[in-house]
């Protein structure tokens, strides 16, 4: 399978991203929530993105992925990392 088509934008929340990918995530439109790596063990593309170092919070829906970094981490190191992550697991 091709390597997914990521779009990054941000958000009102300066600590928070939206990571737009060409694929559905959540079937049927809901959304799926982790707030900690544990929540996350049984999703393999959230427990994933908690392994990277600074991620906080997921918001995985339908085609979209809002991840929410700590206040000391910076979006320049994080975002490659990430749209990296999304690939390997999606692809």
């Amino acid at each position: 399978m091709p390597d997914p088509d990521i779009t990054v934008e941000g958000t009102p929340n300066p600590n928070a991203a939206k990571f737009t990918v060409d694929r559905t995530l959540v079937e049927g439109g809901g959304s799926k929530p982790y707030f900690d790596p544990e929540a996350a063990e049984q999703d393999p593309l959230a427990s994933r993105l908690f392994a990277i170092e600074g991620v906080e919070s997921l918001l995985i829906a339908e085609d979209f992925i809002t991840v929410t970094k700590s206040a000391s981490a910076d979006w320049d190191a994080l975002v490659p990392q990430i749209e990296e992550t999304i690939k390997e697991v999606l692809s």
